[in-house]
């Protein structure tokens, strides 16, 4: 069945001179325009689109690929304002996502960007946007599990961290002082669940836990070792805020990652600096 705001896999029935039109197993057509085709296509091929509504209301396809689709959460930017909405710029060429006013929270400004959720609205057949999250992300029932890879989008910023969306379904908190690299609000990135408490919190990091997670940070400071000509002011005895501040890790954290370092015979280590080893 076609329906808007889906990425599909569709096989050519016919070509026409304004395109080619697309059909799924029950025969529903769609056309793909010429601007989207080649001269290799022919009847009886394959090809993966993206369906939408047209401004005339007409279901589309396309072989580009929107920011997000129905089911996904995004940072989008806003291009322009009515009197009943906002028009968001979803990838697609000349043709930007609705964002309905009564799907809006707090101020909405043309120039700027804004979390928002994709979804297919039940009266209009339409993918539209919406600011208005609690129905969509949410942790009533979770469905990670600790240590399972997720997909994040950092949402919000707090002083003890960011806020993120976890695989388009839940929230969870990713902890600053457990970052050694920048984050901004819209970034997409790969996590790792870290615990889920009694009351449905879920905290997530950016590093597996175990081994996995000290190799990763161990070759982090290897890195920023080699940025600061070979040497830096931490050590074991530095105050856990001093290595923060340099490394953006825990002093736990960097302490394994020393460790390792110290193991593998590569750097040596002061009480408050260590140094790569010379060869």
């Amino acid at each position: 069945m076609l329906k808007a705001g889906r990425t599909q896999r569709l096989t050519v029935s016919r070509i026409t001179e304004h395109g080619i039109y697309l059909a799924d197993e029950e025969q529903n057509e769609v056309l793909l325009p010429n601007r989207y085709t080649s001269l290799a296509d022919k009847v009886g091929d394959e090809k993966e689109v993206f369906v939408y509504h047209d401004s005339e209301d007409r279901l589309v396809a396309t072989t580009e690929t929107p920011t997000i689709r129905v089911g996904e959460a995004g940072y989008l930017k806003v291009v322009d304002k009515t009197i009943h909405g906002a028009f968001l710029d979803w990838g697609l060429f000349g043709k930007d996502l609705f964002l309905p006013n009564r799907n809006q929270q707090g101020g909405i400004y043309a120039g700027r960007s804004y979390i928002v959720y994709a979804y297919e609205d039940n009266i209009t057949g339409r993918c539209v946007a919406t600011c208005k999250l609690k129905s969509f992300i949410n942790n009533d029932t979770i469905s990670v599990a600790p240590r399972q890879q997720v997909e994040l989008l950092v949402a919000s910023e707090s002083p003890i961290g960011y806020r993120v969306i976890i695989d388009n379904r839940h929230w969870g908190m990713l902890y600053r002082n457990q970052l050694f690299r920048s984050v901004t609000i819209g970034d997409r990135l790969t996590g790792y669940v870290r615990r889920i408490t009694e009351d449905n919190r879920i905290d997530v990091s950016l590093q597996q836990e175990g081994y996995a997670q000290v190799k990763d940070s161990a070759e982090e400071l290897w890195r920023l070792l080699e940025a600061h000509d070979g040497i830096l002011p931490v050590g074991d005895n530095s105050a856990p805020e001093e290595i923060y501040q340099l490394t953006k890790m825990s002093k736990k954290i960097f302490k394994r990652s020393l460790g390792v370092l110290l193991k593998s015979g590569r750097v040596e280590a002061e009480p408050h600096s260590i140094k790569i080893c010379k060869r």
